[in-house]
């Protein structure tokens, strides 16, 4: 096998380990999103709406890297499910502020155990280790945004 074939096999991707760790880690909140009644997109909707306002679309949609084509449908299906309202300025038609409706505030608090109950599952060392791959993994992303090669 030369050099290229080797940088061409799937496990030396890092893109594919990026993407096969995060289908395992929204695979690991699916079943304590269920009795919630919520998907893990909405769980990250909701962690921001938590953190309090009435954001704009727009915003969330920026913090959640979700273009509002996504994001839109995904807030509607929200708001038929009573968790939030979609409230439309008045001065402009097409801004849309989105607030926690009271049964979207409750489900904060049925909420609250996730991340304990996920760090339990991977240990205290683990614990350590998955915050730095976190911070790397934020720098990551900022840096292939800007453009800047990735360091390692």
């Amino acid at each position: 096998m030369n050099a290229a074939d080797g940088a061409l096999r799937l496990e030396n991707q890092l893109c594919f380990a990026l993407y096969a760790a995060s289908r395992a880690v929204i695979q690991a909140y699916q079943p304590l999103l269920k009795p919630l009644g919520i998907t893990y997109p909405q769980y990250l909707a909701l962690l921001v709406l938590w953190e309090g306002g009435s954001p704009r679309v727009g915003e969330i949609g920026e913090r959640l890297d979700l273009d509002s084509a996504t994001l839109t449908p995904m807030l509607k299906r929200m708001e038929k499910q009573g968790l939030l309202a979609r409230d439309r300025q008045t001065v402009d038609q097409r801004q849309v502020r989105i607030r926690l409706t009271p049964a979207g505030k409750r489900l904060k608090s049925k909420a609250v155990g996730i991340p304990h109950t996920l760090a339990c599952r991977y240990g205290a060392e683990s614990i350590r280790q998955l915050l730095g791959l976190r911070d790397s993994l934020h720098d990551l992303r900022g840096r292939v945004r800007a453009g800047a090669p990735a360091t390692a």
